[in-house]
Order: C-alpha cells, then structure tokens, then sequence
C-alpha cells in the first residue's frame, strides 16, 4: 500500500472530527476508526510510518491519535491471540 495514500486517508479522517470541540474524545474517534475500518496491513504501515518517520506528513491531531491510542491500533499477531 503507498504510505503517502493512507497519510491521505488518515488526514481525511483527522478533518473530519478536528471540529469536535473535544479533543480527547476526537482523539479517541480517530483511533476507533482505523481500527473497525482500516485492515491490519494499513494500520501496521501507518505505525511503522510513525515509528521511522515521526509521522511526517500526518496533522498533529492524527499523529496525536495514533500515538495516544497505538496499543489498540496494533494489529493482532498469532502469538497474542
């Protein structure tokens, strides 16, 4: 998957609940949804984005997100089910 199409649907995601007055609860939405609607292979990648990177090319409300809410945007290994 190109990395610069899932910053692009993670920032799109980000726009949409930036206007929420609550930050923290948009913080939360934004991670519950690339959980229930992105597959394991796109949230891996947006990690290792992260992780390699400091998320260069996210908005801050979606780097903040995926940060404060990375232990459950990991994708489940076989070893941990």
């Amino acid at each position: 998957m190109d990395i610069h199409n899932l910053l692009h649907m993670a920032n799109r995601i980000g726009q949409f609940f930036e206007s929420m007055p609550d930050q923290a609860e948009a913080s939360k939405e934004i991670a519950t949804h690339l959980r229930k609607f992105w597959e394991p292979r796109m949230r891996r990648e947006l990690l290792a984005h992260l992780d390699a990177h400091d998320g260069e090319g996210l908005l801050p409300i979606v780097k903040q997100a995926v940060i404060a809410h990375r232990d459950t945007l990991e994708p489940a290994t076989a070893a941990s089910r």
